[in-house]
């Protein structure tokens, strides 16, 4: 009973940090959402539901268990605060950047100009922040835990949008381990949703290669980016020819 109420406490950290609510959970399950709410309490639900959970937040059940021991990888997300603190000092984003990709100290001061204290510096920061765990002889133990991501519209992806987005898409995307999709479509409510959930899913996929990956020497690992977005959306210079439609007369209109 214990590891099943570990394992609930967990899927409900991971749905924290994906910003899923108990209403779209409810909606998913076709469940009010006080039951949703009743259910996650009382920690005894389905696996068909379990199930369903996951494949909402892009999450697969085996993903849940192997979280469990982790009691210490807490951290999935910073606060408003913290990312500011982040963006005012980009040694310190540099430094959290690394320790996401598994970095040791050795191999952060080998590859870029800092030297033996100002690094325990930083990483000492981001051991208050909890972000780490610095331990004895410069040791690192990352303490985020997969579902990390930066808040939505926040500090970190504010500064990207607003100065580096240009440089990140300044590629044709067509050399090695490169790629560039831009689809447009209509698509049902269920269609969409599928559609984030499958997002959502290759999100934590790649979280969870990352860490497959960090004990690989780093000849072996080399750094990428993955920016995932959809919205319904078109461009205001496409917007600008649409018909303009009287709002009386659409409300008083029969459909046939």
């Amino acid at each position: 009973m214990a590891r099943t109420a570990a394992l609930v406490d967990n899927l409900k950290r991971e749905l924290r940090a994906r910003n899923i609510t108990y209403a779209a959970v409810a909606k998913r399950l076709d469940m009010s959402e006080a039951s949703v709410k009743r259910m996650l309490s009382q920690k005894e639900f389905s696996l068909s539901r379990l199930d369903a959970i996951c494949e909402l937040a892009g999450l697969e059940a085996s993903d849940l268990a192997r979280g469990l021991g982790a009691h210490d990888a807490v951290i999935s997300r910073l606060t408003y605060e913290q990312e500011k603190e982040f963006v005012a000092d980009h040694k310190l984003m540099l430094a959290a950047l690394c320790v996401l990709n598994y970095w040791s100290f050795e191999r952060i001061l080998a590859e870029y100009d800092l030297d033996a204290a100002e690094c325990t510096r930083l990483l000492a920061r981001l051991d208050r922040l909890k972000f780490i765990e610095l331990m004895p002889n410069n040791r690192i133990r990352l303490l985020v835990s997969r579902a990390f991501a930066w808040i939505p519209d926040g500090p970190i992806q504010r500064l990207f949008k607003e100065k580096v987005q240009g440089e990140f898409f300044d590629s044709r995307f067509d050399r090695e381990n490169e790629v560039f999709v831009l689809a447009n479509g209509a698509l049902s409510k269920p269609s969409v949703s599928a559609l984030l959930a499958r997002l959502r899913k290759t999100a934590t996929e790649f979280s969870q290669m990352r860490s497959d990956d960090a004990p690989l020497p780093p000849s072996e690992r080399t750094p990428i980016t993955l920016l995932l977005a959809a919205r319904p959306w078109l461009p205001a210079f496409l917007q600008k020819y649409r018909r303009k439609r009287d709002p009386v007369a659409r409300k008083g209109a029969v459909s046939v």
